[in-house]
């Protein structure tokens, strides 16, 4: 159900998706909205806003979004730029990376927990700048090579940092 609940004054419209039904696929918001998702998810979320995994939720995806909040089961990567919730009944299988966590007594997370400055998100390897750019990685580790983009090779891989690759690209919209 996707509902709009206006604002008063200087506030912003709000937007809310409650999802309980079953799907697979490709879920991505440019807009901040508010999902829900109470059913069955496999594929690949891309959010902005706040995206609630309800407790009866099973979700086998990629996650990536500003405020995560996990009630249910999810097998998959999380990225939460801004925030992310474990409640006492959800059960994590995968990474996750986030500026700040809360768990809850009970949660279950198997596999590997960074964490990071908020909004620093300082470092990312190329798969993470190339979906933050929404192009392909090759096209990325090309740019680092030609000194196109900043980039430092540590090892075998690249490293980039957010906040240089956001005025680079500042300074490419210019041109």
């Amino acid at each position: 159900m996707l509902g709009d609940k206006k604002k008063k004054g200087n506030e912003a419209e709000e937007k809310v998706l409650d999802v309980s039904a079953a799907m697979q696929g490709t879920l991505s918001f440019k807009d901040p909205v508010n999902l829900r998702i109470n059913g069955k998810f496999d594929g690949t979320l891309d959010t902005k806003g706040t995206l609630t995994i309800g407790e009866k939720a099973v979700i086998n995806a990629e996650i990536e979004g500003d405020t995560l909040i996990i009630e249910g089961k999810v097998k998959g990567n999380v990225f939460a730029h801004k925030s992310l919730y474990m409640g006492a009944k959800s059960e994590l299988v995968g990474s996750l990376k986030s500026p700040l966590l809360s768990v809850e007594q009970g949660a279950v997370i198997q596999g590997d927990v960074q964490m990071f400055l908020e909004g620093a998100e300082a470092e990312m390897g190329i798969e993470d700048l190339a979906r933050y750019l929404e192009v392909e990685v090759r096209m990325v580790e090309e740019w680092a090579k030609q000194g196109k983009i900043p980039a430092q090779k540590i090892g075998d891989n690249w490293k980039f940092e957010k906040a240089q690759v956001d005025s680079w690209l500042a300074k490419e919209k210019i041109k």
